[in-house]
């Protein structure tokens, strides 16, 4: 059985970062540095991990702004989905799985957001970044936005997983700082069911 380190960062702002290891390998990803490279790169030596990968969920600065301090601290790979405004060195989109020791990460494509929005499907937990927060979800009214790809991400993808799944978002924006796909189906009320141009109407809304 895998024992995985796990870890939500909050350190300045609302953005959450995370660090992802598999204990007995040392093996490490950190997922959206955003600007929280002072909490990260301590926690990792005192760790003693071997940073991998450094995963975006999407290019915005305040998921990507510490992407240089952490690969110069680690030497971890920059990944981001392919059509990602980043300096990566790997290039993902659906489908794609990373290894991490015996951990499996699984890139599930989410553009709504923006176009290379990603989510990442760890072990039982759904990282979601700026796709879907605990009670809300991503604006689509910035460039790149899209409420009929959101609307897809959601009902073809992100709703077709099983309840039991942990969903811990890029923001802390909601009640709590991580949910699961079940609670925010019956709660969340932009995932209420609507049919495309329905949400396309409610994404206008202030």
């Amino acid at each position: 059985m895998i024992k995985m380190f796990f870890k939500q960062i909050k350190y300045r702002g609302d953005n959450f970062s995370y660090i992802i290891a598999d204990e007995s390998s040392g093996e490490a990803v950190v997922v959206d540095p955003s600007f929280n490279a002072d909490a990260i790169i301590p926690l990792i030596k005192n760790q003693g991990f071997n940073v991998k990968y450094i995963v975006n969920t999407h290019h915005h600065r305040d998921h990507s702004a510490d992407n240089k301090t952490i690969k110069s601290g680690t030497g971890g790979k920059i990944v981001a989905h392919k059509l990602a405004k980043v300096n990566q060195d790997v290039e993902v989109d659906t489908g794609d799985t990373l290894r991490v020791g015996d951990i499996i990460i699984e890139v599930i494509h989410t553009p709504g957001h923006c176009p290379d929005s990603i989510c990442l499907l760890i072990d039982g937990k759904l990282l979601t970044g700026d796709t879907l927060f605990v009670g809300e979800c991503g604006r689509t009214d910035i460039p790149g936005g899209s409420p009929k790809a959101l609307y897809n991400s959601f009902f073809q993808k992100l709703m077709k997983l099983d309840d039991d799944i942990e969903v811990y978002p890029g923001h802390d924006y909601g009640p709590r700082p991580h949910s699961t796909i079940g609670e925010e189906r019956r709660t969340n009320y932009t995932l209420k069911k609507r049919t495309l141009s329905e949400f396309i109407e409610f994404m206008k809304e202030p």
